[in-house]
């Protein structure tokens, strides 16, 4: 990104602040809005039964591996050139899958869209750390942020039931259509157009870039693998195997060949770099998971319909949206963000062993709403103290990597955690209603101890507060 685009940029900090909301919403609402229309799915494209999880798979795969390429693509060609073609392949993608006639031709609009969000994701990221500065203005800018992929993740899950009973699978897909074409012109006039072209000065670590795709591709993979086969199988450790041995040359090849490496080695001087990103991945593996049992639980234990449970996320969505506007930005003008993090991560734990405790005969009010408020709290608190203490000290130029590392973190491990807890839960999808809630609630209990591990480790995260970092 050229100094031009960055003092462009920092003078519409408002119209960067629109188009990250616009990315985040996108990502996180494909992500969600997909699970319920899968049984509708099968059903008209004659999809098998372990065909099926590729629809979600494809999505994950390819969103997670490229998400260090496309952290990086924005710091090396310029915000406009990556947030149009990142957008014009996502919104592509999307028409493509609503109008997909087999499951081969869904699968890879899945891929598609995928690919495309993984330029999103660290994108909108990157748009509010090079134009707010580090201080109340760039906390209030990650949280409306922040609270509109919580909305994004609560209308996924609750227009995905409704779009899919009302209309068809298809329109959770085509829905893309009509808001991205729009933001593609708006963005196209908008954002600044660099005076040079850094392309001759910063090139493309095109090696670390394969080495890390196929590292993280490859992990991602073995872990979905889980689903249906044993730690131990072949379709699940050799995977495992292939992506730890491609990361550890990829570690090599940017500490000592790459001239323009993937991810910067200078970032992990940064006390937030590290630490914070071990955080992120224990709160991806926590936050991630919590949408899948929960939608499972109300369904399979509580007999909700599919519009029903996506209304139960409705709390959730409420509470972190007050607490992350209101609440958060003010406590941390007068809190360091590690004693936010302890105490979000705390009242989260609590949160999820009281919803493991469900029953067939909970009511809604002791089933779900009870421990939705003490969830959402805890996850208002966690996330945007996190996504600051991450991201502190980064240069610009180092800004995408950054965004990049931060959103891969937090997606492997989601789909790690959600890999370990399914195999927590076993066969939790079939049996009675009360074999189901001690499935699922072994899963809440899971996430519970995961949140704790977030608590414990905060010491060890810088001190830092709106203002700057304070000593430790």
């Amino acid at each position: 990104m050229t100094t031009t685009e960055r003092t462009s940029g920092s003078s519409t900090a408002g119209t960067a602040l629109a188009l990250a909301c616009v990315a985040h919403f996108l990502v996180v609402f494909d992500t969600s809005v997909i699970t319920v229309a899968l049984p509708s799915m099968r059903a008209e494209l004659g999809f098998t039964p372990s065909g099926l999880q590729w629809v979600v798979n494809g999505y994950t795969l390819a969103f997670a591996g490229l998400l260090l390429f496309g952290g990086r693509l924005a710091d090396i060609y310029g915000h406009r050139r990556v947030f149009l073609g990142g957008l014009a392949v996502f919104t592509a993608a999307s028409l493509l899958g609503g109008l997909a006639t087999t499951p081969a031709m869904l699968i890879a609009a899945r891929a598609g869209q995928g690919a495309g969000a993984a330029v999103l994701a660290p994108l909108a990221v990157t748009l509010l750390t090079t134009s707010f500065p580090e201080g109340p203005r760039r906390t209030r800018a990650l949280t409306i942020s922040t609270a509109v992929a919580l909305v994004g993740g609560a209308a996924g899950n609750l227009l995905g039931g409704v779009f899919t009973e009302l209309l068809s699978w298809r329109s959770v897909l085509l829905v893309n259509v009509p808001i991205g074409i729009p933001v593609l012109f708006f963005a196209a006039r908008v954002l600044a157009r660099p005076s040079d072209t850094p392309w001759g000065r910063v090139r493309l670590d095109l090696p670390g870039a394969v080495l890390a795709t196929t590292g993280l591709t490859l992990l991602t993979f073995g872990v979905s693998q889980t689903h249906e086969h044993n730690w131990g199988h072949a379709s699940v450790a050799l995977p495992l195997v292939g992506g730890l041995l491609a990361l550890i040359v990829f570690v090599v090849v940017e500490a000592r060949f790459a001239a323009s490496p993937l991810i910067p080695p200078r970032l992990f001087a940064l006390p937030g770099i590290a630490w914070g990103n071990l955080a992120m991945l224990l709160a991806g593996a926590s936050q991630v998971p919590v949408w899948f049992f929960l939608t499972l639980t109300m369904q399979h234990v509580l007999g909700y319909s599919a519009a029903e449970a996506g209304l139960g996320f409705v709390p959730h969505a409420v509470v972190m949206l007050v607490v992350g506007l209101r609440l958060v930005p003010w406590l941390m003008r007068r809190v360091q963000a590690r004693v936010l993090i302890a105490a979000g991560a705390a009242i989260g734990a609590l949160g999820f062993w009281w919803q493991s405790r469900i029953t067939p005969d909970s009511a809604y009010l002791d089933g779900v709403l009870g421990p939705a408020v003490l969830i959402s709290i805890g996850g208002g608190l966690v996330g945007t103290p996190l996504a600051r203490t991450v991201t502190s000290g980064v240069e610009p130029l180092d800004a995408g990597a950054a965004s990049g590392l931060m959103n891969t973190t937090r997606q492997f491990g989601g789909a790690f955690g959600l890999a370990v807890l399914l195999t927590v839960t076993a066969s939790g999808t079939t049996g009675s209603a009360a074999t189901m809630a001690g499935h699922y609630g072994d899963a809440f209990t899971g996430i519970a101890l995961i949140m704790l591990a977030i608590a414990v480790l905060t010491p060890v995260l810088p001190a830092t507060r709106d203002g700057g970092l304070r000593p430790g």
